[in-house]
Formats: structure tokens, sequence, C-alpha cells
């Protein structure tokens, strides 16, 4: 027994006892981090925090409200979590609307990896793998905003734990068991689906082991073939509706793929002419160099995370050769993912050690969190228990040193800052100063008059200014936006026009009735002019 907990040392599922202490551990932590960020500013540091909660503000507030407004990129869950909180204006002001489905999530995720853990490792070998886990600045970070990792991680992480327990079933012959598990996982999967792009290559590998797997023991398929098609059906349903969305709204069922606002569609836009493409593009083996180091910079304080990566391979063959719990192998899933979406699908990430030598998405180095402490402390225990039968004073060392290290890395990457804070920190000093400032021009209207304004890019704005969203006739409301656009003066009584968006050509072609008030420009950012309508006014009264 573990000493004062009452916990068998042997591996096996973790009981409800066991798991409540950590998550309200994780609670106590999610708290921490909250006050730590909310007091500092950093909620809204990220821009897609910002533009996430501009889509889950502009479902209920906006011209023409309802899923239309979801968007045909961005996947729609994480915006309809938002829901609840995010039409409290101080809420989505101050980024808190983001905050608390992302906590809640995160303190999901926490309970959800110790319990899978558990079924790999002891009961000491798997709290201290969860505290790796749960002590990561970066996620404790995401964690506090509006943004998707701690959501999807809380996804994939109990996706995996309950594949492992229907595989189980499965294998073990008891029916009942493995046709709830897979209700859940299918519900699971179409969350997955409508959260982020890989998680649709999650959800394919689940569907494929569960299916896999009752195709080898065939006996239990009487008993559970009516769940196993309510699961197929449910693993289809994610990718169909949205390709159902996408031809409903922006007539082409594959517009997030090859639209405006894709991942392929930015790219070309951000590229120069004639310049070299980012590191990795069409380039599969750089590419696995640079995920792979970006997610060491992620999960590790300076150079230890090619300790972490090796122990974490070590881990990963043990689990392939002893075929022990398997679909842990699930929490791999991303490698592949962000290597092929690296070089062949318009996905840069920039880091400071590699060329260009800068910041950009290294977050998506923490969809391998959970399979590098996973692996690494089971690789760690297996090295714990082969030392236990020559040298034990080692052996018994080795776990609280492992301890030691888990608390002293998180401490560690909080004294250089984290990669995925020092990115939002640098990326958002430019955007913020200039939303800033357009938020102080547009606190100066008249309440309630109507402004025209291309949203996408600085939504910010309109949110610091805290003015309703159906104050703005943006791109988002089809029909007053293009009407908006043919005559500015006619439709708005103040119109916003930044370098190179719809509203500065629409008011290079059509300036009759406009009076330019103030000019707007600072560093890193186009200029905006803002103009006043002599129209507007006579028209309505």
């Amino acid at each position: 027994m573990v000493r004062g907990l009452g916990v068998s040392d042997e591996v096996r599922p973790a009981t409800r006892e066991e798991t409540f202490p950590v998550a309200m551990a994780s609670v106590v932590l999610a708290f921490v981090a909250l006050i730590v960020c909310f007091s500092r500013g950093y909620l809204l540091l990220y821009g897609d925090a910002v533009a996430h909660l501009g889509i889950a503000r502009r479902i209920l507030d906006s011209r023409n409200p309802g899923l239309a407004q979801l968007g045909g990129v961005w996947l729609p869950l994480p915006h309809l979590l938002m829901l609840p909180f995010i039409q409290k204006m101080e809420w989505w002001q101050n980024g808190m609307a983001g905050a608390w489905p992302s906590l809640l999530c995160y303190v999901f995720g926490v309970a959800g990896f110790y319990r899978l853990v558990r079924r790999m490792m002891t009961p000491q070998w798997a709290f201290a793998a969860a505290a790796f886990y749960a002590l990561n600045p970066n996620l404790l970070y995401l964690s506090t905003t509006a943004m998707t990792e701690a959501l999807f991680l809380a996804i994939v992480i109990w996706g995996t734990l309950l594949t492992m327990e229907c595989v189980a079933a499965v294998q073990q012959g008891r029916g009942a068991l493995a046709s709830r598990r897979m209700i859940y996982l299918g519900l699971l999967i179409m969350a997955a689906v409508y959260t982020r792009y890989d998680g649709w290559i999650f959800g394919a590998a689940v569907w494929a082991i569960v299916t896999w797997q009752i195709y080898r023991h065939k006996e239990v398929w009487g008993g559970i073939a009516p769940y196993y098609v309510t699961f197929t059906v449910l693993a289809a349903a994610g990718p169909l509706g949205w390709f159902a969305y996408n031809q409903h709204f922006f007539h082409d069922p594959l517009d997030f793929m090859r639209g405006p606002y894709s991942a392929a569609a930015i790219e070309a836009r951000t590229t120069p002419s004639g310049s070299h493409h980012y590191p990795g593009w069409h380039n599969p083996v750089w590419a696995l160099v640079l995920y792979t180091r970006t997610a060491q910079l992620d999960v590790a304080a300076w150079e230890t995370g090619f300790a972490v990566m090796a122990a974490a391979i070590s881990g990963l063959v043990l689990t392939i050769r002893s075929r022990v719990e398997w679909p842990v192998l699930l929490l791999w899933v991303p490698l592949p993912f962000y290597v092929y979406a690296i070089a062949f699908g318009s996905v840069p990430i920039f880091i400071p050690p590699l060329w260009p030598h800068s910041y950009y998405n290294s977050r998506y180095g923490m969809e391998m969190l959970p399979a590098l402490a996973a692996s690494a402390f089971l690789a760690l225990e297996w090295i714990a228990r082969r030392w236990g039968k020559t040298q034990p004073l080692p052996a018994r060392l080795l776990y609280p040193v492992a301890l030691a290290l888990a608390v002293f890395n998180a401490i560690g990457m909080m004294y250089k800052i984290p990669l995925v804070l020092k990115e939002a920190m640098a990326n958002a000093t430019t955007r913020v100063a200039f939303e800033s400032a357009l938020a102080h021009n547009l606190q100066s209207f008249p309440s309630g008059v109507p402004i025209l304004m291309y949203s996408s890019d600085h939504i910010g704005a309109v949110q610091q200014a805290g003015l309703p969203l159906r104050q703005i006739v943006n791109e988002y409301d089809y029909d007053s936006w293009k009407a908006a656009l043919a005559a500015p003066a006619d439709h708005a009584a103040y119109v916003v026009a930044i370098a190179g968006d719809a509203v500065s050509k629409a008011v290079a072609e059509h300036p009759e009735g406009l009076t330019e008030l103030t000019v707007l420009c600072t560093t890193g950012q186009p200029c905006a002019r803002i103009y006043q309508s002599d129209r507007f006014a006579t028209l309505t009264h």
C-alpha cells in the first residue's frame, strides 16, 4: 500500500477515491494560474484568443445572429462552450469568458491523465507523470485563455483512456461495458472533430482501433452491434456535419481547406513573391525535426527537452514491445499529423533556436505533452524496477528525484518565461497598441450609431471599446456588408478603413459623402483612417 493513501501498489485502473485528490490539486493550480495571468494582463495576448471570443460573441450579438456566425475555418465547439459566459460584456472585454471553459477542461484533463497513466504505472509513478503534465507552465497559461489547447488535450486524454477501457472490455468479453464506452467515444470523437483538425485524424484512429478489436473478437458482436453502429454514426457525423455547414453557408463543402481564410490562402498571402518558403515546406524530415524540437521546448526547461524526448521514445518502444495498454499510442497521433501539416499543409512553425529565429505557432508542440509525459515516466518506472533487483538504493532514489525534477522543470520554465507565453507577448506588442488606439476613437462615437469596419483582423478594438457587435457593419453580415461597401456613406455613420482591407478599397472607390477625421499609424501595423458620413445623419432624420 502507498503510505497514507490506502492505495494498492499494483498497476490497475484508478478509483474515484484516488482521482479526487488529483482533481482537487488541479483546481488549485488552475486558480493560481488564473490569478497570475489575469493580474498581469496575459489573457488576451494571443490574437487568436481575441478572435475566438469575437466569434463566440457574434453568435448572439450581431446584425444577423445565429449559427451562420460560427465562421467556416475555425471549428465551432470552443465557441459554443463560451456562449454561457460571453454575453457578459465585462467577461468579453477581459477574456474571462474564454478562461472559464478552458480552466474546466484543464481540470478534466489532469484528472483524466492520472487515470490514464494509472492503468500503466504504480500510484506514485502515475502521480509523478500527472504532476509533470499538470505543472507545465505553457499548459497552465493556455488554460486561462480562449485558446483551444486545454479543451483538445482533455478530449484526447479521455478519448485515449476510454479506448483503452473499451479494448480491454472487448478482449474480456464484457459487452455491456464495451457498449457504454463506444457511445462515450462516439461523442468524444465528435467533440474532437469540432475542436481541431488533428481531432479528425485522432477520431479516425480511435474508430479504427475499436473496429479492429471487435473484428478480432467476433464473439462479442451479437451483444454490441447496435452500439457499434451508433458509435460509427457519431464518428462520421462530425466531418459530414462540417462539410454540410460549409456547403450551406459558403457554397463549398471544403471552404475550410481552400477558402479565403484557409491555411493555404493565408500562407499564400503572407509569403512574399520570390521569397523562400517557411522551414519544413515540402520537407518531411526537416518538419519532423522542427516539430519535435518545438515539442521539447514546450514541455521542458532549457535543453532538458532532449532528455525528456529520449525517455519518451524509450517508453514508446516499451509500450510497443510489451503490447500492454497499447491504445496509449493514440497520444502520439499529433506527431505524424503536424509533420504532414508543416510539410504539405501550409502550417509554419517558428521557434527561436531555429531559422528564422522568431515566434509563430509554437503552441502546436503542446499537443505532444500527454505523450511525452506518459511515455517518459513509463520508461523511468521501468528503470526503477530493473534497478530494484540489483541496486535497491538507486531504485528507491529514482522516484523522488524524478518527482523533484518535474517540479524544478516547471520552475525553470517559468524563470525564463515559457515559450508559448513568450510568443504571445512578442506578437502582441504592436497589435495591442494599435487596437487600444483604435478603441479609444471608437469610444468617442455617439452611442448606437452604425460603424462600417472589417473586423476579422482587429476585433480586439471593438472588444476593448465595449461596443455591441450589432453596431458594427462587418464582413460576417453578408447583405448589409455588400450594400455598405457599395455606398459607405449611406450605410454607416462612421467608417474605419484599415490599409489594404475591403473597407479601404471601398472608400477609395466611393469616397463621396465621407469626411476624414483621423489617421492612426502604429509601428508594425497598417494605418487606419476614420471617416464620418456626411449623408448618414441626413438620411436618418
